[in-house]
Protein backbone atom coordinates (compact mmCIF):
# COMPACT_ATOMS: atom_id res chain seq x y z
CA UNK A 1 0.00 0.00 0.00
CA UNK A 2 1.03 3.85 -0.56
CA UNK A 3 0.67 6.24 2.27
CA UNK A 4 -0.42 9.39 0.99
CA UNK A 5 -1.10 11.45 4.06
CA UNK A 6 -1.28 11.42 7.92
CA UNK A 7 -3.35 13.90 9.79
CA UNK A 8 -3.02 14.61 13.88
CA UNK A 9 -4.04 17.16 16.02
CA UNK A 10 -0.93 16.74 17.98
CA UNK A 11 2.16 19.01 16.03
CA UNK A 12 4.16 16.11 18.35
CA UNK A 13 2.78 13.35 16.66
CA UNK A 14 3.27 14.57 13.20
CA UNK A 15 6.76 14.87 13.68
CA UNK A 16 6.93 11.94 15.22
CA UNK A 17 4.93 10.02 12.29
CA UNK A 18 7.82 11.23 9.66
CA UNK A 19 10.95 10.92 12.28
CA UNK A 20 10.18 8.12 14.46
CA UNK A 21 11.15 7.31 18.33
CA UNK A 22 15.00 6.63 17.67
CA UNK A 23 15.02 3.06 17.71
CA UNK A 24 14.25 0.16 15.75
CA UNK A 25 10.59 -0.26 16.67
CA UNK A 26 9.49 2.48 15.69
CA UNK A 27 11.66 4.18 12.96
CA UNK A 28 9.47 6.64 11.79
CA UNK A 29 8.02 7.12 8.08
CA UNK A 30 11.92 8.76 6.45
CA UNK A 31 13.61 6.21 7.48
CA UNK A 32 11.19 3.54 6.45
CA UNK A 33 10.63 4.22 3.05
CA UNK A 34 13.74 6.44 1.89
CA UNK A 35 13.27 10.67 2.19
CA UNK A 36 12.65 11.02 -1.21
CA UNK A 37 8.87 9.21 -0.98
CA UNK A 38 8.45 10.29 2.70
CA UNK A 39 8.29 14.02 1.42
CA UNK A 40 5.18 13.36 -0.74
CA UNK A 41 3.58 12.09 2.04
CA UNK A 42 1.51 14.84 3.12
CA UNK A 43 0.53 16.32 6.83
CA UNK A 44 -2.24 17.55 7.72
CA UNK A 45 -3.48 19.30 11.24
CA UNK A 46 -6.88 17.57 11.58
CA UNK A 47 -8.83 14.80 9.39
CA UNK A 48 -11.52 17.29 8.32
CA UNK A 49 -8.43 18.98 5.80
CA UNK A 50 -7.05 15.42 4.64
CA UNK A 51 -11.18 13.65 3.86
CA UNK A 52 -11.48 17.17 1.53
CA UNK A 53 -8.38 16.68 -0.48
CA UNK A 54 -9.96 15.33 -3.07
CA UNK A 55 -6.35 15.01 -5.37
CA UNK A 56 -4.77 12.80 -2.88
CA UNK A 57 -7.03 9.60 -4.47
CA UNK A 58 -7.07 8.25 -0.87
CA UNK A 59 -8.83 4.57 -1.17
CA UNK A 60 -9.07 3.86 2.41
CA UNK A 61 -7.83 5.27 6.11
CA UNK A 62 -6.62 4.06 9.21
CA UNK A 63 -7.77 5.71 12.68
CA UNK A 64 -6.20 5.65 15.39
CA UNK A 65 -7.28 7.79 18.05
CA UNK A 66 -8.69 8.10 21.54
CA UNK A 67 -11.67 5.64 21.94
CA UNK A 68 -14.65 8.34 22.26
CA UNK A 69 -13.67 9.88 18.65
CA UNK A 70 -13.46 6.36 16.75
CA UNK A 71 -17.48 6.52 16.28
CA UNK A 72 -17.66 10.50 14.71
CA UNK A 73 -14.35 9.55 12.47
CA UNK A 74 -15.43 6.54 11.46
CA UNK A 75 -18.86 8.09 10.41
CA UNK A 76 -17.08 11.09 8.80
CA UNK A 77 -14.58 8.68 6.51
CA UNK A 78 -17.38 6.27 5.32
CA UNK A 79 -19.32 9.11 4.43
CA UNK A 80 -16.29 10.81 2.32
CA UNK A 81 -16.75 7.02 0.61
CA UNK A 82 -13.11 5.78 2.52
CA UNK A 83 -13.15 2.13 3.29
CA UNK A 84 -12.15 2.19 7.04
CA UNK A 85 -9.43 0.26 9.41
CA UNK A 86 -10.57 1.74 12.48
CA UNK A 87 -8.61 0.45 16.36
CA UNK A 88 -10.29 -1.69 18.59
CA UNK A 89 -12.54 -0.78 20.97
CA UNK A 90 -14.53 -0.24 17.89
CA UNK A 91 -16.41 2.77 19.86
CA UNK A 92 -17.35 4.02 22.49
CA UNK A 93 -21.10 3.17 23.34
CA UNK A 94 -22.80 -0.06 21.38
CA UNK A 95 -25.02 2.37 19.52
CA UNK A 96 -22.33 4.19 17.84
CA UNK A 97 -20.91 0.72 16.56
CA UNK A 98 -24.14 -0.33 14.91
CA UNK A 99 -24.71 3.25 13.04
CA UNK A 100 -20.49 2.66 11.85
CA UNK A 101 -22.20 -1.11 10.09
CA UNK A 102 -25.04 0.49 8.90
CA UNK A 103 -23.41 3.26 7.00
CA UNK A 104 -20.85 0.93 5.54
CA UNK A 105 -23.08 -1.51 4.29
CA UNK A 106 -25.02 1.53 2.90
CA UNK A 107 -22.11 3.22 1.18
CA UNK A 108 -20.54 -0.26 0.14
CA UNK A 109 -17.57 0.27 1.55
CA UNK A 110 -15.14 -2.43 3.80
CA UNK A 111 -15.25 -1.27 8.21
CA UNK A 112 -12.44 -3.62 9.69
CA UNK A 113 -11.14 -3.17 13.32
CA UNK A 114 -8.29 -4.04 15.04
CA UNK A 115 -8.19 -6.80 17.43
CA UNK A 116 -4.94 -8.34 15.45
CA UNK A 117 -5.36 -11.88 17.19
CA UNK A 118 -7.63 -12.46 14.55
CA UNK A 119 -4.41 -12.61 12.02
CA UNK A 120 -2.06 -13.94 14.31
CA UNK A 121 0.08 -17.32 13.30
CA UNK A 122 0.32 -17.93 16.95
CA UNK A 123 -3.21 -17.82 18.03
CA UNK A 124 -4.61 -19.36 14.78
CA UNK A 125 -2.60 -22.26 16.08
CA UNK A 126 -3.20 -22.49 19.25
CA UNK A 127 -6.82 -22.32 18.49
CA UNK A 128 -6.39 -25.29 15.93
CA UNK A 129 -5.07 -27.41 18.83
CA UNK A 130 -8.37 -26.83 20.72
CA UNK A 131 -10.73 -27.04 17.58
CA UNK A 132 -8.86 -30.51 16.98
CA UNK A 133 -10.03 -31.54 20.23
CA UNK A 134 -7.07 -32.42 21.89
CA UNK A 135 -7.63 -30.35 25.15
CA UNK A 136 -11.12 -32.46 25.88
CA UNK A 137 -14.02 -30.88 27.02
CA UNK A 138 -13.04 -27.17 27.82
CA UNK A 139 -15.11 -25.96 30.57
CA UNK A 140 -12.95 -23.01 32.05
CA UNK A 141 -10.98 -20.29 30.39
CA UNK A 142 -8.82 -17.86 32.53
CA UNK A 143 -7.35 -14.51 31.14
CA UNK A 144 -5.39 -12.04 32.72
CA UNK A 145 -3.36 -8.50 31.93
CA UNK A 146 -2.01 -7.72 35.42
CA UNK A 147 0.65 -4.72 35.70
CA UNK A 148 2.50 -3.11 38.64
CA UNK A 149 1.80 0.90 38.92
CA UNK A 150 3.04 0.95 42.60
CA UNK A 151 6.29 1.71 41.42
CA UNK A 152 6.94 5.91 40.61
CA UNK A 153 7.01 6.50 36.75
CA UNK A 154 5.91 3.19 35.96
CA UNK A 155 2.16 4.10 34.69
CA UNK A 156 2.52 3.93 30.96
CA UNK A 157 -0.90 5.58 30.90
CA UNK A 158 -0.22 8.77 32.80
CA UNK A 159 1.72 10.93 30.26
CA UNK A 160 2.85 14.72 30.62
CA UNK A 161 1.14 17.16 28.14
CA UNK A 162 4.09 18.35 25.49
CA UNK A 163 4.33 22.09 25.50
CA UNK A 164 4.04 22.23 21.59
CA UNK A 165 1.09 20.30 21.56
CA UNK A 166 -0.55 22.55 24.68
CA UNK A 167 0.66 26.05 22.83
CA UNK A 168 -1.06 24.70 19.39
CA UNK A 169 -4.59 23.15 21.16
CA UNK A 170 -5.13 24.47 24.54
CA UNK A 171 -7.66 27.10 23.23
CA UNK A 172 -9.64 25.30 20.77
CA UNK A 173 -9.71 21.60 21.99
CA UNK A 174 -13.15 21.78 23.56
CA UNK A 175 -14.20 21.39 19.30
CA UNK A 176 -12.09 18.26 19.44
CA UNK A 177 -14.38 16.81 22.39
CA UNK A 178 -12.06 17.14 25.28
CA UNK A 179 -12.56 19.39 28.74
CA UNK A 180 -8.71 19.85 28.71
CA UNK A 181 -5.18 18.87 27.27
CA UNK A 182 -4.74 16.51 30.08
CA UNK A 183 -7.72 14.83 29.36
CA UNK A 184 -7.10 14.69 25.52
CA UNK A 185 -3.65 13.04 25.88
CA UNK A 186 -4.79 11.21 28.93
CA UNK A 187 -7.21 10.04 27.74
CA UNK A 188 -7.95 6.11 28.65
CA UNK A 189 -8.06 7.43 32.21
CA UNK A 190 -11.31 8.89 32.21
CA UNK A 191 -14.84 7.71 31.68
CA UNK A 192 -16.07 10.22 28.94
CA UNK A 193 -13.12 9.21 26.87
CA UNK A 194 -12.03 6.13 27.51
CA UNK A 195 -13.55 2.24 28.23
CA UNK A 196 -11.10 1.57 30.75
CA UNK A 197 -9.04 -1.77 31.42
CA UNK A 198 -11.77 -3.83 30.28
CA UNK A 199 -11.63 -1.61 27.30
CA UNK A 200 -8.48 -0.96 26.47
CA UNK A 201 -6.65 -4.16 27.95
CA UNK A 202 -9.89 -6.87 28.48
CA UNK A 203 -11.10 -6.73 24.67
CA UNK A 204 -7.79 -8.21 23.67
CA UNK A 205 -8.69 -11.41 26.05
CA UNK A 206 -12.03 -11.75 25.69
CA UNK A 207 -11.63 -12.00 21.82
CA UNK A 208 -9.07 -14.41 21.97
CA UNK A 209 -11.37 -16.42 24.46
CA UNK A 210 -14.32 -15.71 21.76
CA UNK A 211 -12.01 -17.09 19.20
CA UNK A 212 -11.10 -20.32 21.22
CA UNK A 213 -15.01 -20.57 21.85
CA UNK A 214 -15.74 -20.64 18.03
CA UNK A 215 -16.98 -16.82 18.00
CA UNK A 216 -19.96 -17.64 20.13
CA UNK A 217 -21.31 -14.67 22.08
CA UNK A 218 -21.66 -14.59 25.65
CA UNK A 219 -24.65 -15.56 27.99
CA UNK A 220 -23.95 -13.64 30.92
CA UNK A 221 -21.65 -11.87 32.63
CA UNK A 222 -20.61 -10.15 36.39
CA UNK A 223 -17.70 -8.92 38.25
CA UNK A 224 -16.42 -6.03 41.05
CA UNK A 225 -14.41 -3.34 39.51
CA UNK A 226 -13.22 -0.45 42.03
CA UNK A 227 -9.99 2.06 42.46
CA UNK A 228 -8.45 0.14 44.90
CA UNK A 229 -4.53 2.18 44.63
CA UNK A 230 -5.14 5.26 42.66
CA UNK A 231 -7.02 7.71 44.49
CA UNK A 232 -6.57 10.74 47.14
CA UNK A 233 -3.37 11.26 49.09
CA UNK A 234 -3.11 10.24 52.23
CA UNK A 235 -5.95 7.63 52.54
CA UNK A 236 -5.26 4.29 52.19
CA UNK A 237 -2.28 2.08 52.12
CA UNK A 238 1.32 4.22 51.88
CA UNK A 239 1.58 2.99 48.22
CA UNK A 240 -1.60 4.53 47.28
CA UNK A 241 -1.21 7.26 44.88
CA UNK A 242 -3.06 10.46 44.47
CA UNK A 243 -4.63 10.60 40.74
CA UNK A 244 -7.76 12.33 39.65
CA UNK A 245 -8.38 9.08 37.08
CA UNK A 246 -12.12 7.97 36.76
CA UNK A 247 -11.35 4.35 35.70
CA UNK A 248 -11.14 1.45 37.73
CA UNK A 249 -7.49 0.02 38.52
CA UNK A 250 -8.34 -3.28 39.36
CA UNK A 251 -11.30 -5.30 37.80
CA UNK A 252 -12.74 -8.97 37.95
CA UNK A 253 -14.77 -10.81 35.91
CA UNK A 254 -16.62 -13.73 34.94
CA UNK A 255 -18.71 -14.36 31.44
CA UNK A 256 -20.46 -17.52 31.12
CA UNK A 257 -20.38 -18.87 27.73
CA UNK A 258 -22.42 -22.02 25.71
CA UNK A 259 -20.10 -25.23 25.64
CA UNK A 260 -20.52 -26.73 22.35
CA UNK A 261 -23.55 -28.82 23.45
CA UNK A 262 -25.55 -25.99 24.78
CA UNK A 263 -28.18 -26.32 22.89
CA UNK A 264 -29.14 -29.84 23.38
CA UNK A 265 -28.43 -29.45 27.62
CA UNK A 266 -28.63 -25.62 28.91
CA UNK A 267 -25.72 -26.87 31.38
CA UNK A 268 -23.10 -27.45 28.97
CA UNK A 269 -21.33 -24.11 30.34
CA UNK A 270 -17.99 -22.56 30.12
CA UNK A 271 -16.58 -19.73 32.21
CA UNK A 272 -14.22 -17.39 31.63
CA UNK A 273 -12.65 -15.36 34.11
CA UNK A 274 -10.48 -11.89 33.02
CA UNK A 275 -8.61 -10.01 35.81
CA UNK A 276 -6.75 -6.58 34.97
CA UNK A 277 -4.45 -5.34 38.04
CA UNK A 278 -2.70 -2.39 38.81
CA UNK A 279 -0.74 -3.36 41.62
CA UNK A 280 1.28 -7.07 40.88
CA UNK A 281 2.81 -8.43 37.58
CA UNK A 282 3.60 -11.90 38.50
CA UNK A 283 1.70 -13.41 35.94
CA UNK A 284 2.41 -12.62 32.79
CA UNK A 285 -0.71 -11.09 29.91
CA UNK A 286 -2.53 -14.10 28.37
CA UNK A 287 -5.04 -17.13 28.60
CA UNK A 288 -4.87 -20.15 29.76
CA UNK A 289 -7.78 -23.01 28.36
CA UNK A 290 -8.38 -25.50 30.67
CA UNK A 291 -9.39 -29.17 29.34
CA UNK A 292 -10.20 -32.43 30.49
CA UNK A 293 -7.39 -33.61 28.06
CA UNK A 294 -4.70 -30.88 28.44
CA UNK A 295 -4.15 -27.23 29.32
CA UNK A 296 -3.32 -24.33 26.55
CA UNK A 297 -1.08 -21.70 27.78
CA UNK A 298 -0.49 -18.61 25.81
CA UNK A 299 1.35 -16.23 27.10
CA UNK A 300 2.41 -12.33 26.38
CA UNK A 301 1.40 -13.20 22.58
CA UNK A 302 4.72 -14.98 22.29
CA UNK A 303 4.39 -18.46 23.59
CA UNK A 304 2.16 -21.39 23.15
CA UNK A 305 2.57 -23.94 25.44
CA UNK A 306 0.22 -27.46 25.62
CA UNK A 307 0.62 -29.22 29.12
CA UNK A 308 -1.13 -33.08 29.49
CA UNK A 309 -3.57 -34.23 31.78
CA UNK A 310 -2.19 -37.28 33.65
CA UNK A 311 -4.65 -40.21 32.80
CA UNK A 312 -5.84 -43.15 34.71
CA UNK A 313 -2.68 -45.16 32.50
CA UNK A 314 -0.32 -42.83 31.91
CA UNK A 315 2.15 -41.59 34.69
CA UNK A 316 3.13 -37.98 34.70
CA UNK A 317 1.15 -34.57 33.53
CA UNK A 318 0.46 -31.04 34.34
CA UNK A 319 3.43 -28.43 34.57
CA UNK A 320 5.73 -31.84 33.80
CA UNK A 321 4.43 -32.69 30.81
CA UNK A 322 4.69 -29.70 28.45
CA UNK A 323 5.09 -29.16 24.89
CA UNK A 324 6.51 -25.76 23.29
CA UNK A 325 4.28 -25.32 20.50
CA UNK A 326 6.26 -21.88 19.49
CA UNK A 327 9.73 -23.04 18.48
CA UNK A 328 12.78 -20.66 17.40
CA UNK A 329 13.61 -19.97 13.75
CA UNK A 330 17.40 -20.96 14.41
CA UNK A 331 15.72 -24.72 15.46
CA UNK A 332 14.74 -24.67 11.95
CA UNK A 333 10.93 -25.29 14.01
CA UNK A 334 8.00 -23.61 12.65
CA UNK A 335 7.76 -19.83 12.89
CA UNK A 336 4.77 -19.09 15.70
CA UNK A 337 6.54 -16.28 17.85
CA UNK A 338 5.05 -12.60 18.60
CA UNK A 339 6.33 -10.06 20.79
CA UNK A 340 4.28 -8.22 23.06
CA UNK A 341 1.76 -5.48 22.56
CA UNK A 342 4.27 -2.87 23.93
CA UNK A 343 7.40 -3.75 21.84
CA UNK A 344 7.78 -3.93 18.15
CA UNK A 345 8.93 -7.04 16.20
CA UNK A 346 12.71 -7.41 15.32
CA UNK A 347 13.97 -8.56 12.01
CA UNK A 348 17.53 -10.24 12.16
CA UNK A 349 20.40 -10.95 9.84
CA UNK A 350 19.29 -14.23 9.02
CA UNK A 351 16.04 -13.01 6.98
CA UNK A 352 12.70 -11.45 7.50
CA UNK A 353 11.43 -10.79 10.87
CA UNK A 354 10.68 -14.16 12.52
CA UNK A 355 7.66 -12.69 14.96
CA UNK A 356 4.45 -11.01 14.09
CA UNK A 357 1.70 -10.18 16.59
CA UNK A 358 -0.83 -10.16 13.21
CA UNK A 359 -0.53 -6.24 12.45
CA UNK A 360 1.37 -6.95 8.93
CA UNK A 361 -0.81 -9.69 7.84
CA UNK A 362 -3.84 -7.37 9.29
CA UNK A 363 -2.75 -4.35 7.06
CA UNK A 364 -2.26 -6.53 3.95
CA UNK A 365 -5.19 -8.42 4.23
CA UNK A 366 -7.24 -5.33 4.64
CA UNK A 367 -5.30 -3.67 1.78
CA UNK A 368 -5.89 -6.90 -0.72
CA UNK A 369 -9.97 -6.87 0.10
CA UNK A 370 -10.27 -3.08 -0.54
CA UNK A 371 -8.09 -3.70 -4.06
CA UNK A 372 -10.19 -6.91 -4.92
CA UNK A 373 -13.27 -5.17 -3.44
CA UNK A 374 -14.01 -8.17 -1.21
CA UNK A 375 -17.16 -7.65 1.37
CA UNK A 376 -17.51 -11.22 1.95
CA UNK A 377 -17.99 -12.94 5.35
CA UNK A 378 -14.45 -14.19 7.23
CA UNK A 379 -15.20 -17.88 6.18
CA UNK A 380 -15.66 -16.49 2.95
CA UNK A 381 -12.32 -15.25 2.80
CA UNK A 382 -13.00 -11.49 3.60
CA UNK A 383 -12.24 -9.09 6.81
CA UNK A 384 -11.63 -12.05 9.72
CA UNK A 385 -12.58 -8.72 12.16
CA UNK A 386 -15.32 -7.09 10.19
CA UNK A 387 -17.78 -4.28 12.24
CA UNK A 388 -20.36 -7.06 13.02
CA UNK A 389 -17.40 -9.00 14.58
CA UNK A 390 -15.85 -6.55 16.55
CA UNK A 391 -19.27 -5.13 17.65
CA UNK A 392 -19.41 -8.70 19.85
CA UNK A 393 -16.37 -7.79 21.36
CA UNK A 394 -17.51 -4.30 22.14
CA UNK A 395 -20.38 -5.71 23.61
CA UNK A 396 -18.57 -8.08 25.61
CA UNK A 397 -16.51 -4.96 27.48
CA UNK A 398 -18.37 -2.44 27.47
CA UNK A 399 -21.87 -5.15 29.20
CA UNK A 400 -18.99 -6.10 31.67
CA UNK A 401 -18.34 -2.34 32.56
CA UNK A 402 -22.11 -2.02 33.12
CA UNK A 403 -22.13 -4.90 35.45
CA UNK A 404 -19.11 -3.77 37.62
CA UNK A 405 -21.22 -0.46 37.59
CA UNK A 406 -24.33 -1.46 38.44
CA UNK A 407 -22.80 -5.01 40.98
CA UNK A 408 -24.90 -6.97 39.29
CA UNK A 409 -25.12 -10.04 36.97
CA UNK A 410 -26.65 -9.39 33.77
CA UNK A 411 -28.00 -11.41 30.75
CA UNK A 412 -26.47 -10.82 27.38
CA UNK A 413 -29.46 -10.37 24.42
CA UNK A 414 -29.55 -11.54 21.37
CA UNK A 415 -30.92 -8.21 19.61
CA UNK A 416 -27.73 -6.30 21.18
CA UNK A 417 -25.41 -8.36 18.66
CA UNK A 418 -28.10 -7.68 15.78
CA UNK A 419 -26.71 -4.62 13.83
CA UNK A 420 -29.63 -3.96 12.23
CA UNK A 421 -31.55 -4.02 16.04
CA UNK A 422 -31.78 -0.79 18.24
CA UNK A 423 -31.45 -2.40 21.32
CA UNK A 424 -28.04 -1.89 23.38
CA UNK A 425 -27.06 -2.39 26.64
CA UNK A 426 -26.36 1.02 27.52
CA UNK A 427 -30.19 1.73 27.33
CA UNK A 428 -31.85 -1.49 28.61
CA UNK A 429 -33.74 -1.12 31.29
CA UNK A 430 -33.28 -4.34 32.95
CA UNK A 431 -29.44 -3.42 32.84
CA UNK A 432 -29.61 -0.18 34.12
CA UNK A 433 -32.61 0.22 36.03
Amino acid sequence: MNIVAVADLRPSNRLRAMVGDGNEDRMGLIRKLGEKTASQIKVFNDHHELLADNKLGIEAVVIAVPLNQHGPLVMEALNARKHVLTEKLMAHDITQCKKMIRLAKEKKLLLAVGHQRHYSVLYDNANQIVREGLLGDVKFIRAQWHRNNSFPNRDSWRKPVPGVDREALESRIKEYGFDSMERFINWRLYNETGGGLMAELGSHQMDAASIFLGKKHPLAVQGYGGKNFYGVQGVGSKDKQEDDREIDDHIYVTFEFPGPHYEQDQKDICIVTYSSISTNRLEPYGETVFGSRGTLMVRTEKDALLFKEESPTSAGGGLEQRIFVVNSTKGGGPVLEAYETNTGGHASAEGPASVSRGYTEEMEHFAYCVRHNINKSPQEGGLRCPGTLAMGDAIMALTANLAMKHKKRIVFKKEWFDAESDAVPETDPLVIG
